[in-house]
């Protein structure tokens, strides 16, 4: 999958598609809510704008889940945090630590940046956070 630069979601955006992600199975607006600690009238605008973009799939009354195309996505937006978790454990940040960093800024790092980052670190497997998968790109 084409994740073109890896910037085109906001950071709440990128936090749903990862969230979803760890959840596997169908997920109800309210699990999200509660999650991240917001109304779910509020969580409904962003799920219409991550159904129409085709991440995720909504059945009312049923739940949502991620589309292939948004399972793809998501794998790269938590290799990209657990890269740049891991990263940031080799300059003295405890894990928990480069984790809260990394959440911070992740979603403005390009998926060219995480590539050559993965490349220079020897291509890690395993993140502070867990598995870290490889795509094509990373090992070119």
């Amino acid at each position: 999958m084409d994740v073109g630069d890896g910037c085109g979601l906001s950071p709440r955006k990128v936090e749903y598609l990862k969230f979803l992600h760890t959840k596997g199975d169908r997920v109800r607006t309210t699990d999200i809510a509660r999650e991240f600690a917001v109304d779910p009238s509020t969580i409904t605008k962003t799920i219409a704008e991550l159904c129409i973009a085709g991440f995720i799939t909504h059945k009312p009354y049923h739940g949502i889940s991620l589309s292939g195309k948004g399972k793809l996505y998501a794998d790269f937006l938590i290799r990209r945090h657990r890269i740049l978790s891991l990263m940031l454990t080799h300059y003295g940040f405890s894990h928990e630590q480069a984790c809260a960093e990394a959440s911070r800024f992740e979603s403005l790092v390009t998926k060219e940046a995480i590539d050559r980052i993965c490349a220079a670190m020897g291509h890690p497997s395993h993140g502070i956070c867990g598995a870290i998968t490889h795509d094509k790109g990373c090992l070119e």
